[in-house]
């Protein structure tokens, strides 16, 4: 722990960011030399582990078991909407080990961040105040000793932070021009370009009051108690990032307030300084590796800009050279790529939710064609970057939190096995970008029964992408009630996958878990997977031309580092074998040569002794073929299993065959 952590933590948390003695020039954990030798795992802090470690492992093939008797759907879908389940920060330091065999090098940590306590913004998302940690998570302490206890582990910690809006902290007056309420009993102000000139501060149980007088009240710290941090626009379209807009910094959708959270006035002078030292706060107190920026579509680009700036030189005399910063740019995946440019060396990356995030899933289940995937890296190499550097400027989801683009539905619901969602993970893990694994994923949560059960808002509510991993028997109740440790709602069962409760389901042996540890394991013995150059290859299935396939047959790419080729090779069927004649590069892969199984998935998968085919460690041929005249040097592959992968390697040295036999 740092000198500046023990003194902070000695006393109360702040009441002003401006009288913060920020500390510079002392050691604090570095940055990794490439991001993207790093694989993230996003967890929301309420929904992934509480302290208990007493529940049994959900069983899947008794999952019926695990419900509680009569269960009520509608309620366990209320439950998992408006509810907070438990989840601790204290509960996601003790399953660092379960991240740890994973394979997991950075977790991306959801927003932990005082809410205010009247409300049940169990995501984080909507910040009381900027100073402290929400106690239904735990205290500064538990999230200094989180960080120090994941990089002992070898382990980094990026927080996700909020610059655009601050938490639903005070009230529209009555009078105000006002939108349909939704039946919610607020007042919901009707958005104007000017900005209205009174608000009304909200106390501990969220009704008006003309003062700030405690903790719970208003918003913290002090130098966020003037209306005039806020642009009081009352709620407009959050959706109107047009190209003729994208760069107009008083467009709607940069000025609403963001659903009842409140906007920052950002043009007003300090406001942003004053969010940006809030923010080097908790770098110099946790020695966090990174932040996660949140709604970044929403501030214009120069205040993007300054902010990011702001915080990467702080970090920067902190000995943090390369402290990560990746933007959500909700929408088109084009304005993610405008923010980039926009930003510079300011921002890191930008997280892939748009379409191509759809397209990577499409492409995984053999519903797409892998061209539209490899096409988008393509299309975008000569903006920013080569083949190879592109990597670096944007983070790849499968599943997150919110899916921005798409149904509101987990990969896994509906898969064909309990493994297919390790096709979408293998093609994160090996195209280029920085991999992020969504909690869960390893274990093919499915956000829902295996029947739709008439469920509310089924496919379009975030509830159903949240389930809680540690499996709760009940959410907290509701409001103030609810901050004080162990007031549970008996009325409604915890939001636990598929309706079960007081099962948790950190399971090592489930044969996703399984998969895609070992692809994670092997992704950092072999630099070519991370960093070299990327081709989508041709193959040739059942005697025809090599030429690129379409959906539900074999994916092949070659990553190339130097003389270095490795062929990741994937079924993208999910429920039959394929095969096919793999086209390789013939000046560094030519015919007579042969080619070392260094991942085979069926094989990682393998609870036993593994007797199937292309055992890792087995040598392929490479022989040549004519094909109308010209000459192709091909691997051919036979019957690879549904949602399977092998990777191949033109060269694989004594050492690192000893390390992969080793493994299995």
């Amino acid at each position: 722990m740092s000198g500046f952590a023990a003194m902070m933590l000695a006393r109360e948390r702040p009441l002003e960011v401006a009288k913060i003695p920020l500390p510079r020039h002392e050691e604090y954990h570095p940055s990794p030399t490439d991001w993207r030798d790093e694989v993230l795992y996003f967890l929301l802090p309420d929904r992934f582990s509480d302290e208990r470690n007493d529940r049994p492992l959900l069983d899947r093939n008794r999952i019926d078991e695990a419900r509680p008797a009569g269960l009520n759907w509608e309620n366990w879908a209320k439950s998992g909407s408006d509810r907070w389940q438990g989840g601790t920060i204290r509960g996601a330091t003790s399953r660092l080990f379960y991240l740890k065999k994973l394979g997991i090098t950075t977790i991306w940590l959801g927003p932990v961040f005082k809410q205010r306590g009247h409300l049940d913004t169990y995501h984080g998302y909507g910040i009381q105040d900027f100073l402290d940690v929400d106690p239904r998570f735990g205290t500064r302490a538990d999230l200094v000793e989180l960080v120090a206890e994941a990089h002992w582990r070898g382990i980094r910690v990026i927080l996700d932070i909020i610059f655009n809006h601050s938490g639903a902290n005070w009230l529209y007056p009555p009078g105000t021009p006002a939108r349909d309420d939704n039946n919610s009993g607020e007042l919901i102000a009707r958005y104007t370009m000017d900005s209205y000139s009174r608000i009304r501060w909200r106390d501990r149980r969220g009704r008006a009051t003309e003062k700030i007088t405690q903790a719970e009240d208003g918003v913290w710290p002090k130098e966020f108690q003037s209306p005039n941090r806020y642009t009081r626009a009352g709620s407009g379209n959050l959706g109107g990032d047009t190209p003729e807009n994208l760069d107009d910094p008083a467009s709607e959708y940069r000025r609403t307030d963001f659903e009842d959270m409140r906007d920052f006035q950002l043009r007003e002078p300090e406001t942003l300084s004053w969010l940006a030292r809030c923010y080097k706060y908790w770098i110099a107190l946790t020695d966090c590796d990174g932040f996660r920026i949140d709604t970044l579509k929403h501030v214009s680009k120069e205040e993007g800009r300054n902010f990011c700036g702001a915080i990467k030189e702080y970090a920067a005399n902190l000995g943090k050279d390369d402290f990560f910063l990746v933007g959500e740019v909700a929408g088109a995946d084009a304005n993610a790529d405008a923010y980039l440019d926009a930003l510079g060396r300011n921002l890191n990356a930008t997280l892939r939710i748009g379409e191509s995030r759809l397209t990577l899933n499409h492409v995984a289940k053999g519903l797409q064609a892998p061209s539209d995937l490899f096409s988008f890296f393509e299309n975008h190499s000569d903006i920013l970057g080569t083949k190879s550097t592109l990597g670096k400027r944007f983070v790849t989801c499968l599943d997150d939190h919110d899916h921005v683009c798409g149904g509101k539905i987990r990969f896994s619901h509906g898969a064909a096995s309990d493994h297919q969602i390790v096709a979408g993970v293998a093609l994160q893990l090996f195209t280029l970008g920085v991999p992020c694994l969504y909690y869960g994923t390893e274990q093919a949560l499915t956000g829902g029964p295996a029947g739709e059960l008439g469920l509310p808002s089924w496919r379009e509510h975030d509830r159903y992408l949240r389930e809680a991993m540690f499996g709760p028997e009940h959410p907290r109740a509701t409001g103030v009630a609810g901050n004080e440790p162990g007031n549970l709602d008996g009325e409604l069962p915890g939001f636990g996958p598929s309706g079960t409760v007081g099962h948790h389901c950190f399971d090592v042996e489930h044969p996703a878990f399984r998969r895609i540890a070992e692809l994670n394991r092997i992704r950092v013995l072999f630099p070519v997977l991370r960093k070299g150059r990327q081709y989508l290859r041709p193959l040739a299935v059942f005697g025809d031309h090599l030429q690129r396939q379409g959906p539900g047959e074999l994916i092949a790419w070659s990553r190339i580092l130097d003389d270095e080729e490795s062929l990741c090779i994937l079924n993208s069927h999910g429920r039959e074998q394929r095969g096919g004649r793999i086209l390789v590069d013939r000046s560094l892969t030519p015919a007579g040569s042969k080619m070392t199984v260094i991942v085979n998935t069926m094989q990682a998968g393998c609870a036993g002794d593994y007797t199937g085919p292309y055992a890792v460690g087995t040598r392929l041929p490479v022989r040549s073929v004519e094909q109308d005249g010209w000459t192709a040097d091909v691997v051919e592959i036979g019957n690879l299993e549904p949602s399977e992968m092998l990777i191949l390697s033109n060269h694989v040295s004594v050492d690192k065959l000893v390390l992969l036999l080793g493994g299995n």
